[in-house]
C-alpha cells in the first residue's frame, strides 16, 4: 500500500509559465494576495452537523479590515464569475472565511452568500505552487471536467468542486442499497486509469469527490481529483495509481467483486482513447503548456529518476531512460496515448 510521508516541496511559478497562463486567460490582477488573509485575530475550530472537527477553523479580523477584505473577496469572486462585473453582484456577501492548517497549500475557503435567497458559493485562496498549476490546466485539457482558476504574483484562486468527498461517500453514501456498484466501480477503474497518464499523485479518498447526477434510469459516477498539489513529483509509479492507497480499498474491493479481468480493460482502454481525443483537440495548448514544463523543475532529482525506470519497466519503452525531468516524462507518457490510438 501506498502512504506518503514527508511533505512535499513547494515550487515557485516560473516566469515562463506566467507567460503561459497570461496568454490563455489565467492571469488576473486580484485586489487582494493570500498574505492579506493571514492576519487574521482568532480562529474557533469547525464542526460539522454532526459535531466532529473538519480541521477547518473558521477565522475572524478586525471589524476595520473585514468590511475592506470582504469587499475584495466578493470583488474576487466576481472576476470568476463574470469577469469583475460588479453591476449584478451587490447582493452577495462574505459568509464565512474558513483556513485549513495542514497539508501544502494551507487553503483558505470562502463562502459567498446572496442576501436575497440564502444561496451560497465557495472559492478557496492559496499559495501559487508550480506544480499544482501544472496539475490545474491538465485538469482541464484531458479530464472529463473543466475547471476555473486564476493566478496573480504569489496567490492562486480556484473555483469550488461540487461533489461528496471520497472518504465520506465510503463511510455513509456506499452503504446506502439503492447505489449501482457496478457503475461505481466503472468509474472508479477510469479515474484510476485518467491519475496514472496524467501522473497525477496521492489521490488518497479525501482528495477527491465522487459527482454523482441522476439519469432517466439510474445515477451516474464521476470522480474527480480535487487536490493537484503531487503533479508530477513523486518517483515511485505506484503513487500515481488510486488503487494502491488504503484509504481508497471500499473502491477496490467494489473492482473486485462487480467487475472482472476483461472489463476492467475495456473500462481502461476506453478512458485512454477518450483522453488522447481531447489531447488531439488542445494539441497546440498541450504542447505550450509541456514546453514550459518540460524547463521548469518541479521535482527532485532522485525521484524522476526512480520514475523513468519504473515507467520504463511498466511501458517497456527504453525511451523513458533518456528524459531529463518530470515536463520530459509527461510529454512521453501523453506521446503514448496517441501511439496507441492512431
Amino acid at each position: 500500500m501506498n502512504s506518503i510521508s514527508k511533505k512535499k516541496q513547494s515550487y515557485r511559478v516560473s516566469e515562463e509559465l506566467f507567460i503561459y497562463l497570461e496568454d490563455f486567460g489565467r492571469v488576473e490582477s486580484l485586489p487582494f494576495r493570500y498574505q492579506d488573509l493571514l492576519r487574521f485575530n482568532f480562529a474557533i475550530p469547525l464542526l460539522d452537523k454532526f459535531g466532529k472537527d473538519t480541521l477547518w477553523e473558521t477565522v475572524f479580523y478586525q471589524p476595520v479590515e473585514t468590511e475592506e477584505l470582504n469587499q475584495r473577496l466578493v470583488q474576487t469572486y466576481a472576476l470568476m464569475k463574470v469577469e469583475g462585473d460588479m453591476r449584478l453582484m451587490e447582493h452577495l456577501y462574505v459568509d464565512r472565511i474558513d483556513f485549513c492548517p495542514f497539508g501544502n497549500s494551507k487553503p483558505f475557503r470562502i463562502r459567498i452568500k446572496n442576501q436575497f435567497n440564502d444561496n451560497y458559493d465557495y472559492y478557496y485562496v492559496k499559495l501559487a505552487d508550480a506544480s499544482r498549476v501544472y496539475g490545474l490546466e491538465f485538469e482541464d485539457l484531458l479530464s472529463p471536467n473543466r475547471i476555473n482558476f486564476l493566478v496573480d504574483s504569489d496567490t492562486l484562486v480556484e473555483e469550488h468542486i461540487i461533489g461528496i468527498p471520497g472518504d465520506q461517500f465510503a463511510h455513509s453514501n456506499l452503504l446506502e442499497p439503492e447505489i449501482n456498484r457496478t457503475r461505481l466501480a466503472k468509474e472508479f477503474i477510469k479515474f484510476n486509469e485518467r491519475c496514472f497518464v496524467r501522473l497525477l499523485g496521492d489521490m488518497r479518498s479525501y482528495n477527491f469527490v465522487i459527482d454523482m447526477t441522476l439519469d432517466f434510469d439510474d445515477t451516474q459516477f464521476r470522480f474527480r481529483a480535487i487536490d493537484f498539489d503531487q503533479q508530477s513529483y513523486e518517483g515511485r509509479k505506484a503513487l500515481y495509481l488510486p488503487q494502491y492507497f488504503k484509504e481508497n480499498n471500499p473502491y477496490v474491493d467494489l473492482c473486485v467483486k462487480f467487475i472482472n479481468k476483461e472489463t476492467a480493460k475495456q473500462y481502461q482502454l476506453e478512458e485512454r482513447s477518450l483522453m488522447a481525443r481531447r489531447l488531439k483537440i488542445a494539441h497546440f495548448r498541450l504542447a505550450a503548456l509541456l514546453e514550459v514544463m518540460i524547463q521548469d523543475t518541479v521535482s527532485l532529482k532522485d525521484k524522476t529518476e526512480q520514475l523513468r525506470r519504473e515507467l520504463a519497466e511498466h511501458y517497456k519503452k527504453e525511451s523513458f531512460l533518456k528524459c531529463r525531468n518530470m515536463g520530459e516524462i509527461m510529454r512521453l507518457s501523453l506521446n503514448l496515448l496517441l501511439e496507441h490510438s492512431a
